[in-house]
């Protein structure tokens, strides 16, 4: 039989499962969970201009986060758009 070889990723996820640091979930709040993802999807696009220091400030910003800086934006947006 032939070794499967896992990624670091897939090695931290397989460890965690196996300690119990995963929880099984009901059907309700599962669902709950599908539903704000549908809600999050990104269908449309955005283009604007913005001044260079605003830029390079959100950018650092999702740097210590360990964010991408257009999703760091994209959840700005959805925390003052809602």
């Amino acid at each position: 039989m032939k070794k499967i070889r896992l990624s670091p990723k897939e090695r931290a996820l397989e460890k965690a499962l196996v300690s119990g640091e995963y929880r099984p979930v009901s059907r309700s709040e599962f669902q709950g969970i599908a539903d704000a993802i549908v809600r999050r999807k990104k269908d449309a696009v955005l283009n604007m201009r913005v001044n260079r220091q605003d830029l390079a400030g959100l950018k650092q910003k999702a740097r210590r986060l360990g964010v991408p800086y257009q999703s760091f934006i994209s959840e700005l947006l959805h925390h003052f758009a809602a």
